[in-house]
C-alpha cells in the first residue's frame, strides 16, 4: 500500500509562507458591500473565504494555503523534496501535490506542537485500514476554522429553511467521544440549529435504543420535527429495533435524518435506497429530507447529497450525487499517472479542502467515484493495494514520519 502522490514540476525558488492582500466581503445572503481590501493571515483569509465564499479566489487562496503548509508541515516538505516539488512552480489547484489519508497514520501533518495550542483538537481515526493499534491522526489547530466549514455547508445542504427543529443524536456527542471529528460536528450542529430540545442516544458502549425511541415518541405526540443524526449502522440498528417490535413512529413534516456512512457492525450494509426506504415506511421520513453526508477524519470539510431540499435534484437515492462546498474542490484522480480527469471519467477521489489550512489541503481518499464541478458520483471503495503513481511506500513514510517527529523527543 502506498502514500503520497508523485507530481512532476520544474524547480524553482521558494518565497517564504504568504500573507496577502484579498478581497473582504461583508455578510453573506445580501448584495456585496464595497470592496476593501486587508492585509490578512492564510488563517484569516480561509475563514473569510468560508463566510464569503468568492469562487473567484479558490485559486489564488489554494496555492498560498499550499505554499504555507510546505514551510510550515515538516513532513510535507520532506515527501516535496523528494519528489522534486518546488511550491513556486506550482500554479494551479490541480497541480497540489496530494497527501493519501493513510499517511496520517504515518506521521505528523500538522506544524510542530500544533496539538499543544490552547483550544487545538486532536481527531483519530477509527483505525481500521492497517489495523486498530495504529489510528490516523489529525490535529486540528483552530477548531474554528472546521466549525466554520461545517456549519456553513450543514446551513445550506440540512438546513435551508433555518433549523430550529429537536435533535436526536445516534453517535456520541463531543462531551462523550472527544476524539471523534464527527461527535464535534454533531454537537457544534445540535448547538447551532437545533430547537432546544436534544437527546443523545449513544455513547462508547454502544446505542440505547429504546431512548432514542422515546424521544420520537414524544416528537409524534408534540407535533414537533426532529433531525436524526447518525451513521448508517446507528440507523439500521433503529430500524431493526422498530421491526422487531412491530412498531413505527409517525415523525411530524419537516423531520430529517443526516446518515453520516459508517457500517462498521453490519452483516450486510443497506443500500441508500434501503436507507431512503426505511426512512418512509417506519420514521414517516420524507425521501428528500433523507442525505447522506460524506466525509473523514482526514479532511474539515464535507459534502451531501443532492436532493429537491436543497437543491434542482430530484433522482433516486443511488442516483444522486454530492455537493462539496466552494472552499473544496473535488477532482478524480487516475491511480497510474496521478493526473486530474477530465470531469466524468471515473477515478480515485481527491480533495482540496481550504479548512485543512492547518494540516495539508490536498487528500486522495481510498474512493472512487466521477466529479461534475463541484458534484461527486461516489461509486465505492478503491481495491486494496494502492494506486502505481504513488511515490512513497508505508516503511519509507513510517521512517520519514519517525525523522520528522525526533526533534519533539529531544
Amino acid at each position: 500500500m502506498l502514500f503520497f502522490c508523485k507530481f512532476r514540476h520544474p524547480r524553482a525558488g521558494l518565497n517564504s509562507a504568504p500573507r496577502r492582500d484579498i478581497i473582504v466581503s461583508g455578510p453573506s445572503g445580501g448584495p456585496p458591500p464595497p470592496i476593501r481590501r486587508s492585509r490578512m493571515t492564510i488563517h484569516e483569509q480561509v475563514i473569510s473565504f468560508i463566510n464569503s465564499s468568492r469562487p473567484e479566489l479558490f485559486a489564488s487562496i489554494s496555492i498560498d494555503v499550499f505554499r504555507h503548509q510546505y514551510v510550515a508541515v515538516p513532513a510535507y516538505r520532506k515527501y516535496c523534496d523528494a519528489a522534486g516539488i518546488d511550491p513556486n512552480a506550482v500554479s494551479l489547484p490541480d497541480e497540489i501535490p496530494m497527501v493519501s489519508t493513510v499517511a496520517f497514520k504515518f506521521a505528523e501533518l500538522c506544524p510542530p506542537d500544533s496539538d499543544r495550542i490552547p483550544g487545538a483538537r486532536v481527531f483519530l481515526t477509527s483505525g481500521t485500514t492497517v489495523g486498530r493499534d495504529r489510528r490516523g491522526r489529525h490535529v486540528v489547530a483552530h477548531p474554528e476554522v472546521y466549525r466554520a466549514s461545517a456549519l456553513a455547508h450543514l446551513r445550506r445542504m440540512m438546513f435551508p429553511d433555518g433549523g430550529g427543529i429537536r435533535m436526536l443524536a445516534l453517535h456520541p456527542t463531543a462531551d462523550r467521544m472527544p476524539e471523534s471529528s464527527l461527535s464535534a460536528m454533531i454537537s457544534w450542529c445540535i448547538e447551532e440549529f437545533g430547537g432546544g430540545l436534544a437527546s443523545c442516544a449513544a455513547d462508547r458502549s454502544g446505542l440505547d435504543c429504546d431512548t432514542a425511541v422515546r424521544f420520537l415518541r414524544e416528537a409524534q405526540r408534540d407535533g414537533a420535527p426532529v433531525c436524526i443524526l447518525a451513521t448508517t449502522a446507528a440507523i439500521a440498528a433503529l430500524f431493526e429495533h422498530l421491526r422487531s417490535r412491530q412498531e413505527a413512529v409517525v415523525l411530524p413534516a419537516g423531520s430529517r435524518m443526516m446518515d453520516t456512512g459508517g457500517a462498521k457492525g453490519q452483516a450486510r450494509p443497506l443500500s441508500a435506497r434501503e436507507v431512503v426506504e426505511a426512512a418512509r415506511d417506519i420514521l414517516s421520513i420524507e425521501p428528500r429530507f433523507v442525505i447522506n453526508e460524506y466525509g473523514m477524519t482526514e479532511l474539515c470539510s464535507q459534502l451531501y447529497d443532492a436532493t429537491a431540499l436543497n437543491s434542482d435534484r430530484d433522482v433516486p437515492p443511488e442516483e444522486r450525487m454530492k455537493i462539496a462546498p466552494p472552499w473544496m474542490m473535488p477532482m478524480a484522480i487516475d491511480p497510474i499517472t496521478m493526473r486530474r480527469l477530465p470531469e466524468g471519467e471515473t477515478g480515485l477521489l481527491g480533495f482540496i479542502d481550504l479548512a485543512n489550512v492547518h494540516s495539508v489541503s490536498a487528500v486522495l481518499t481510498e474512493d472512487v467515484g466521477m466529479v461534475f464541478g463541484n458534484r461527486v458520483r461516489m461509486l465505492g471503495r478503491a481495491r486494496a493495494g494502492g494506486a502505481r503513481g504513488c511515490a512513497l511506500s508505508i516503511d519509507q513514510f513510517a521512517r520519514l514520519g519517525a525523522r520528522a517527529a525526533a526533534p519533539r523527543s529531544a
